[in-house]
């Protein structure tokens, strides 16, 4: 069978563009994607980082789903310990609003930054036994859910009861997906009975995905807003006409994420000849090589059958491609061509 497509944006800026230039290339990618017939469209969250623009899910998709007309929009996911319960629920529900029906919250635990951001973004709001934020997630998840009912929630305070609303006549509320890359949330999100998604495109290994789709199914109970187990698969794709030449284009993202995993200054995404042009150390080949046979880096045909082979093994009807392919020099620096490229071919039809 084959799986529905998605997308993951997290709004790369490469060396030859400024953040407006990015967010344009998104707004025409998010376009191509709703006229391709992709299901979701949704948006990370990191912070402090050159090569990465998207800083703040809401806003991005506020502007995406003005853009477009029936794809879903989405977090993917917004960092919930970085903000205020409430702030979120009152975002999401707005964002519901205005776009009824086509709105994902996704709510990972994790900062999403460095831990001197992360510092910042909390206003340096620990306490002496750890990180309060993370260690109240569950509440936090809750209170989110609670507060974005189109009902409201009452909480007793001061000895009253006081009535919250997120915004003042909800008509619906966004699907909520709980996100993550351990077994934590995949423990949370089957006890509440939420739908769960596992970092795939960014996990260690194939056996982590596998455990904790797994620990997520066997474990779900039921819930008023989910019957069912439901989750997905996010993977790292770059298509081309040939192999190699997706392989080229695949080069400038796959530095990037050996840089974040080897502790290297990182910088803004490189052009594809300038990729090309970098030298890997030997120590750090073997890590790029698992990183390369793990991403969909092929021609159309063949990489639209490991998308459907991948959701066969793991049991999905829907892949969220992230694309990763890269630009060369001379391309628009407001669009983004070797992504464009991907989502066209893998949702183009034998």
């Amino acid at each position: 069978m084959t799986p529905a497509l998605s997308v993951l944006d997290l709004v790369p800026v490469r060396t030859d563009q400024t953040t407006g230039d990015a967010v344009q290339a998104s707004l025409a990618l998010a376009r191509l994607a709703d006229e391709l017939g992709y299901t979701r469209y949704w948006l990370a969250e990191h912070h402090n980082m050159p090569a990465v623009a998207a800083t703040n899910p809401p806003v991005l998709m506020a502007l995406m789903a003005s853009a477009t007309r029936r794809i879903r929009v989405g977090s993917g996911g917004v960092m919930l310990p970085n903000h205020a319960p409430m702030v979120v629920a009152e975002q999401f529900a707005l964002l519901e609003a205005a776009f009824p029906g086509r709105i994902d919250l996704g709510i990972g635990r994790a900062p999403g930054t460095d831990p001197v951001t992360r510092y910042v973004l909390r206003d340096g709001a620990s306490d002496a036994m750890g990180d309060s934020a993370v260690d109240r997630f569950p509440d936090h998840v809750d209170n989110v859910l609670a507060m974005m009912d189109t009902t409201g929630v009452s909480i007793a305070l001061g000895g009253r009861r006081h009535e919250l609303h997120a915004t003042p006549a909800a008509t619906s509320v966004p699907a909520i997906w709980l996100l993550g890359s351990s077994d934590y949330s995949a423990r949370l999100a089957a006890e509440k009975g939420l739908p769960y998604v596992f970092a795939h495109h960014f996990a260690g290994s194939a056996a982590d995905t596998r455990a904790a789709i797994d620990l997520y199914r066997s474990g779900f109970r039921p819930s008023d807003q989910l019957a069912e187990p439901r989750t997905f698969l996010t993977v790292n794709a770059s298509v081309a006409e040939t192999r190699e030449e997706a392989e080229r284009q695949a080069l400038p993202q796959l530095l990037t994420m050996l840089r974040l995993r080897t502790g290297a200054p990182l910088t803004a995404q490189q052009l594809v000849e300038e990729a090309e042009k970098e030298e890997v150390p030997e120590a750090h080949q073997g890590l790029l090589d698992a990183m390369r046979r793990r991403w969909v880096i092929d021609a159309p045909a063949a990489a639209r059958e490991r998308i459907a082979a991948l959701a066969g093994e793991y049991g999905v009807d829907e892949v969220m491609v992230n694309p990763v392919g890269g630009a060369h020099v001379g391309d628009p620096v407001d669009r983004a061509p070797g992504r464009e490229q991907t989502l066209r071919l893998l949702a183009a039809v034998d």
